[in-house]
């Protein structure tokens, strides 16, 4: 089964990632139990190391495995590896872990493992997640991906840069690299957030690679219960966000709304119909979050507004596509990661610099390190 339209996270719901109140273990499954318009669900072995992928198969139990799409990911290994605080547990290709002839054994293995975590025979979609620039562009590594695909433990490959926002480049020529490999990837986007992700829009489309986008929701903002003042927890991952971020969030988000009542939709709902209003844009995955505070509303509705997207005509004008493409512009707004002018020395796990190689790829799709790929102010002090 091809992922739908809409599709869950089990990074939602703020057990395993620090996205609002951690809901209750039933309340969870049940958000994320495939059915009633979500019928495509996301999981990262990652994840609570294992106990995401322990707290689907709960999910899926007593499920027709038909029915429903099993997106899975691996990338971090944390059977050997040790966790680096905040930053996780590392890449399988760190090479402190071992070299390229051993990439397809753990492959296989990590697979077959979170297989057996969600009670499934097979993924519909298995995920590169969170890959270093080692495995963007490593043969070994995508040999051992097609492997796993030989062996029918999923039926389609794909590529998940993050977790925070860039690998414009990377991405692109991963794709360019591996399209035979290649069906899906997941990159961020939203009416807020419309810088990087589009810049491989075109690419992905014309390489045949579908795309899931995540963080459609800009942090919680068009889920409508996020306001100037809101109270993140200490640990909340939004607290990365630079100040402000709300208050500028909810002033474009207005400026939005007409478009939105226009059609009969919530600000979720226009959300995503802007993103699969894009190129290659075939499934959206906003994070869920329960929010604290008297004013939130709760997850289940949260879940229900998303799932009654499922066969409703949600298409916008092109007039519309540009108007909030306007409203939302953000380019230069933050650094990214992955390839970029800026680093300088040995590359890190998520950041390296522009070689020659992704320098003739900017090149080919008329994306200018300089001025498209930095922020604001390093591009300005580079010209």
């Amino acid at each position: 089964m091809d992922p739908t339209t809409t599709a869950m996270g089990t990074w939602s719901g703020g057990r395993f990632m620090h996205f609002g109140e951690p809901i209750a273990e039933e309340r969870f499954e049940a958000l994320l139990r495939p059915g009633e318009g979500i019928d495509t669900v996301i999981t990262a072995d990652a994840y609570g190391a294992g106990e995401a992928d322990l707290a689907l198969g709960r999910a899926l139990s007593g499920v027709e495995r038909d029915s429903y799409c099993l997106i899975g990911a691996i990338g971090h290994d944390f059977y050997t590896g040790e966790r680096d605080g905040a930053k996780g547990f590392p890449r399988f290709t760190d090479p402190r872990l071992r070299g390229p002839d051993e990439y397809a054994d753990y492959i296989r293995t990590a697979t077959e493992r979170s297989l057996r975590r969600c009670g499934v025979e097979r993924f519909d979609l298995l995920l590169l997640h969170n890959p270093d620039r080692i495995g963007y562009s490593s043969p070994a590594v995508w040999e051992g991906m097609q492997a796993v695909r030989e062996a029918g433990l999923a039926d389609l490959l794909g590529v998940a840069p993050g977790p925070a926002n860039g690998f414009t480049l990377d991405l692109i020529d991963c794709m360019e690299r591996f399209a035979e490999q290649i069906d899906w990837a997941m990159i961020i986007l939203n009416p807020l957030e419309p810088w990087p992700g589009e810049l491989v829009l075109d690419a992905a489309l014309t390489h045949g690679v579908s795309l899931i986008t995540r963080v459609v929701d800009y942090g919680g903002v068009f889920h409508d219960d996020v306001l100037p003042g809101h109270a993140f927890a200490e640990h909340d991952h939004r607290k990365f966000r630079p100040e402000g971020w709300v208050a500028e969030g909810r002033r474009k988000l207005e400026l939005m709304r007409p478009i939105a009542d226009r059609r009969g939709l919530s600000m979720l709902q226009l959300a995503c119909a802007w993103n699969l209003a894009q190129p290659a844009v075939r499934c959206v995955a906003p994070t869920l979050i329960q929010e604290s505070g008297s004013r939130a509303r709760t997850i289940e509705d949260k879940r229900a507004e998303l799932a009654s997207l499922a066969g409703a005509d949600i298409a916008l004008s092109a007039e519309e596509i540009r108007e909030i493409r306007e409203i939302g512009e953000n380019v230069g707004c933050m650094a990214l990661k992955g390839a970029s002018l800026e680093h300088d020395g040995p590359a890190r796990a998520d950041r390296w610099g522009l070689d020659d190689e992704l320098a003739a790829v900017a090149g080919r799709w008329g994306i200018d390190p300089a001025s498209d790929l930095l922020a604001a102010a390093a591009a300005g002090s580079r010209g």
